[in-house]
């Protein structure tokens, strides 16, 4: 099945709703049914370290499936992303399970 990075970055200065929107954010992430199944995901930290958007990378029959998936995560229903960019993915390196 095809992969799909979807690629969002915060509003400036929205740290807290960031916050308050994790939990439900997270527990979608981890939903079984779902269009999209959630591969690797996490944040983008800014220069301070601190969270400023989010890298997802889900399995999904195609990219309006992603978009799907996309479009009712909590923290884009809540207006948390100044942008949001999905675009099918390949890998061609994967070294993250030998470190």
């Amino acid at each position: 099945m095809p992969l799909y990075v979807i690629s969002c970055i915060d509003k400036p200065n929205s740290l807290a709703l960031r916050m308050a929107t994790r939990p439900a954010h997270l527990a979608y992430a981890h939903s079984e049914g779902l269009p999209a199944t959630v591969k690797l995901g996490g944040p983008y930290l800014d220069e301070k370290g601190d969270m400023a958007g989010s890298l997802i990378i889900v399995e999904a029959p195609d990219l309006t499936a992603a978009e799907k998936f996309s479009q009712n995560d909590p923290y884009r229903c809540a207006g948390l992303f100044q942008s949001v960019e999905i675009r099918p993915f390949r890998i061609t390196n994967n070294a993250m399970g030998n470190s």
